[in-house]
């Protein structure tokens, strides 16, 4: 169960079109842990932003924006704006929960013998994942930044977690899901 969600998109007079009737606000979010997707129904007179996180876990008297989820959705069922500024959202959640990814990175194994799992991140090769094998076996990275410095093949290891993320979230015929929940 997610507890906390960044919102990707909020429409205050609720989704375009139909007719005149009286309209609810929603917004979409993302969760934080497995990486769903979320339509939800704010609090009457929460003033939310886009980016925020909020509270959306079981305990009613911790959500003081969200009054409930209205559902789970897929990715073509976003608006074009959520879909867009999904991939910001998860840059910010990997950037705020490094260790998580790292770990990754420490722990990550071979899928067979021919190919690693670390290769599946996109834009990650042979010899980088090499590089990043024989690195760890030294000793494991405390976080991006001694990743990048003891591989300078890997310049940005975060950015390659966030893609392989929103490749996840969007691709619907992935053969492989590491990072989120389906």
């Amino acid at each position: 169960m997610e507890e906390y969600v960044r919102i990707i998109d909020y429409l205050p007079q609720g989704m375009p079109g139909g007719g005149f009737s009286k309209k609810e606000p929603v917004c979409y979010g993302i969760g934080e842990e497995e990486f769903k997707l979320f339509e939800l129904t704010p609090k009457a007179g929460s003033k939310i932003t886009m980016g925020d996180r909020v509270y959306v876990g079981e305990n009613r008297n911790l959500r003081t924006q969200i009054d409930h989820i209205k559902r789970r959705v897929g990715f073509n069922d976003l608006t074009n704006t959520a879909q867009s500024e999904m991939e910001y959202a998860v840059a910010d959640i990997v950037a705020a929960l490094p260790q998580r990814f790292v770990r990754f990175y420490n722990e990550a194994g071979p899928i067979s013998m021919r190919k690693h799992l670390l290769e599946e991140l996109p834009g990650l090769g042979k010899k980088s994942m090499e590089a990043i094998i024989k690195e760890r076996e030294k000793g494991k990275f405390k976080d991006f930044q001694d990743l990048t410095a003891r591989i300078p093949l890997v310049k940005n290891p975060d950015k390659l977690i966030a893609s392989r993320i929103v490749q996840e979230i969007s691709d619907s015929d992935m053969k492989r899901y590491i990072f989120v929940s389906k």
